[in-house]
């Protein structure tokens, strides 16, 4: 079976959707839609597929589209999203977006909700959970090698000089930080965040946000964007009654550590992010496989409810920043709707 596929924004990130899709043998592009007549001609001479320059025009064109990703980008890099994802859930067609799923959560919420009501398949690219080193710590954790889970810490930093926004930061990086976080650790419950702004700065670009899990387990996340290139770009550690694990550098490295012996296990490496696209073709194909083989709605790994929930951390760490509270996410009034 091969999945006829378009993409939505040709840009950067959409042209590394496209080559993933492009070596892939059981996909073929078929669309690649633009705002900008350039992006989306040069596209389709470098991809292949019919150049389309709105959503609207793709899908009136009847072109048979089993699965579109939506690469657009935007304030925060996601305020471009809402638009072209609901105008395809609403004809049918599964999506794969970017993250964040939204930079407004009543906006992630629509779009959570038309996939649930339609039953569409709805993946985000949350790419980090998709490194074989991040598979296997999660298969450490639901065989009980671990025992039971106490704690995680996890950073996220990188250099990133923009100044778009106050909450650029939190809202454009950390979707991946607490995907990861959930990802291994489950729901969070409660938040309590620091913030400062980083030398000539204006945007909060350093923040300490300290978590409550539903299941009693606790962590925090250390985030920021005035973070040198030497200093590796993330981090996370899950500790355990029966022993603990640690990934390094975008989930590549991955040590286990018992807690009763100084015998470790170490991959050194097991594939990541040493090129940018690397996490992309993990991430799409897994997708990619899971249309193949009739994934329901509510299977996807990685889905929109996944990135939403992930959103919806990061708005109550706002919260507590701006109130100077411990926020229960559930009282911000921002899950509803069948987002539990």
């Amino acid at each position: 079976m091969t999945l006829k596929v378009g993409i939505v924004g040709v840009g950067n990130i959409g042209s590394i959707h496209a080559s993933v899709y492009k070596e892939n043998p059981g996909t073929e592009i078929v669309a690649v839609c633009d705002i900008v007549k350039e992006k989306a001609d040069a596209a389709s001479v470098k991809f292949g597929g019919t150049p389309f320059y709105s959503v609207e025009d793709m899908l009136a064109s009847n072109i048979q589209l089993d699965l579109v990703s939506v690469c657009t980008k935007g304030e925060e890099n996601g305020s471009e999203h809402f638009t072209p994802t609901m105008e395809l859930l609403k004809a049918g067609i599964p999506v794969l977006g970017e993250k964040p799923i939204s930079n407004n959560i009543d906006e992630g919420k629509q779009m959570v909700e038309l996939a649930k009501n339609n039953k569409i398949p709805y993946a985000v690219n949350l790419n980090h959970r998709f490194t074989p080193a991040a598979e296997r710590a999660k298969s450490w954790l639901e065989s009980g090698r671990l025992g039971q889970i106490h704690m995680i810490n996890m950073r996220m930093w990188i250099n990133n000089p923009v100044e778009s926004s106050p909450w650029f930061h939190l809202r454009a990086l950390h979707p991946h930080s607490f995907d990861v976080i959930r990802y291994f650790c489950g729901d969070v419950k409660r938040v309590a965040a620091f913030m400062m702004k980083g030398e000539g700065r204006e945007i909060w670009s350093n923040a300490q946000i300290i978590l409550e899990f539903e299941n009693g387990a606790i962590g925090n996340l250390v985030g920021s964007y005035d973070a040198g290139a030497s200093y590796g770009l993330e981090l996370c550690e899950v500790v355990g009654s029966k022993g603990r694990f640690v990934l390094e550098d975008a989930c590549e490295h991955l040590t286990f550590y018992p807690r009763t012996s100084i015998e470790t296990e170490k991959f050194s490496y097991l594939g990541g992010m040493r090129a940018f696209s690397e996490t992309f073709k993990s991430r799409i194909n897994s997708f990619v496989d899971q249309l193949v083989t009739g994934v329901t709605y509510d299977r996807v790994d990685g889905s929109g409810e996944d990135a939403l929930k992930a959103q919806l951390i990061i708005e109550a760490a706002i919260k507590s920043w701006e109130t100077g509270t411990i926020v229960d996410v559930k009282e911000v009034g921002l899950i509803s709707g069948g987002v539990k």
